[in-house]
């Protein structure tokens, strides 16, 4: 789908809400519900009333959240306010005129430093000359520190310097998705495979965010070796993001992996203390406001690994100053540091989103992991889930097993087992322990 502006944005999230809750309750609230503002930090949505908003908050923000997060591949949380509230965003409003969320993420406002010096001068090289100077380009490093941010800002320089060129922008995981569905016949209306490999392999510039999640993916790491290969050969800018160096992903396709590092490997680090002030001053240049030095160097001594959250706070003191015409102090700000990073704490992963990335990494869906079928591949994939559910979340084998359906000596016997027949199988066992960094990464 071809997303142009805010509205097509929510017409998208509403249709993958659609998919998670019934027609009833979305009549009964999500009609109710007007997207105002969107921007790298967060999607403004304005509801007809104080229920309607209670009500959305305490039921379905994480339903929309998720759905926000697949329709612009980045996290960008919802705020939701009130109608009578409009008019406290409408300066938001004006400066996001005509804008997509994809806009916010350019060169000019990435702020340089000794961490990202040279994942920065690639990527704006490749900007500059697509498939000419740097193919493939690999950006690598742990989720917050400007990935995305630098693949969106390639993107935009590209369309703006040269119009003419097809560029398709798709996280790891999304091409996973939209595969399984082209391979349903047009399931949802992707189209079929024709349609898929079409949609791809004619692109001039592809880029994929996030692509360890295409690790152990059988069938989705071969369309994207051909893919790659049809693109490479016509001389197309391919550029991807990982959340760790490549050799450490172990399960991807040797292959991709041999394609791959052919191309240039660009490192981005968690940002120092002067780039994390850099990022603090750029933002407040961005919001029109002025900050004391030792709130800004405040801010960039609390946090220090993910510069989303320096976002968050940032975005919080705007709203003090705009909309409550007060100065913060380090008292204030404190105070919104620790809401921030509360926020931004990864939820528990669960049983759900362990069996949903299982079962594509293992080919299989859902309700075969959860059936009492035998098949040897099904099987497989069941205690692969079992033992990672015990790995990683803090559940009992008792409640492992209610979420399974089986008893708890069942999950128990499974896991051991797993533990056992990992000894001897070194794929299998990095196949698991990518699903896991996968997982972590991903919440």
């Amino acid at each position: 789908m071809a997303v142009n502006s805010i509205n097509d944005i929510w017409s998208a999230v509403c249709e993958e809400c659609k998919l998670k809750i019934s027609e009833i309750a979305f009549d009964t609230f999500f009609k109710y519900l007007k997207p105002e503002s969107v921007s790298g930090e967060e999607f403004v949505l304005s509801a007809s009333n104080d229920y309607i908003k209670g009500m959305i908050q305490s039921v379905y923000k994480d339903i929309i959240n998720d759905a926000i997060e697949k329709v612009m591949g980045i996290k960008i949380p919802a705020k939701f306010i009130v109608g009578d509230e409009e008019e406290k965003i409408k300066r938001v409003e004006e400066e996001c005129e005509g804008l997509t969320f994809e806009s916010f993420f350019t060169f000019d406002n990435f702020v340089v430093g000794s961490t990202n010096r040279f994942a920065h001068a690639a990527s704006l090289a490749v900007a500059d000359n697509p498939n000419i100077v740097y193919n493939p380009l690999i950006i690598y490093g742990p989720s917050g520190v400007g990935k995305t941010h630098l693949l969106l800002a390639i993107k935009n320089h590209i369309k703006k310097k040269y119009p003419h060129k097809k560029i398709e922008f798709v996280r790891g995981e999304n091409f996973t998705n939209q595969l399984i569905k082209s391979l349903h016949s047009g399931q949802l209306g992707m189209g079929t495979i024709d349609d898929f490999r079409k949609k791809f392999r004619s692109a001039d510039v592809l880029m994929v965010d996030d692509i360890h999640f295409i690790a152990g993916k059988e069938q989705t790491q071969e369309e994207f070796f051909n893919t790659f290969n049809a693109l490479y050969e016509n001389n197309k800018q391919i550029i991807v993001t990982l959340d760790r160096p490549l050799n450490e992903v172990k399960t991807l396709d040797e292959r991709i992996k041999s394609r791959l590092f052919q191309g240039l490997l660009a490192d981005i680090t968690i940002p120092d203390f002067e780039t994390r002030v850099g990022i603090i001053n750029r933002k407040a240049e961005q919001f029109d406001i002025e900050l004391d030095k030792d709130i800004v160097f405040y801010i960039a001594e609390k946090i220090k690994s993910n510069t989303r959250q320096i976002a968050g706070v940032m975005t919080k003191i705007n709203a003090l100053i705009k909309m409550e015409n007060r100065k913060p102090n380090i008292s204030i700000v404190q105070g919104f540091i620790k809401d921030i990073i509360n926020d931004t704490e990864n939820a528990p992963i669960t049983v759900e989103k362990i069996i949903s990335e299982v079962a594509r990494s293992y080919n299989v869906s859902e309700n075969e992991i959860l059936s009492s079928r035998k098949k040897a591949n099904l099987v497989l994939a069941r205690k692969a889930a079992m033992y990672i559910t015990r790995e990683i979340t803090q559940l009992t084998y008792e409640e492992i097993g209610e979420a399974f359906g089986r008893d708890h000596t069942t999950v128990l016997y499974n896991v051991q087992t797993t533990e056992k027949f990992l000894q001897d199988k070194p794929y299998e066992k990095e196949l698991i322990e990518d699903i896991i960094k996968n997982l972590r990464s991903s919440n």
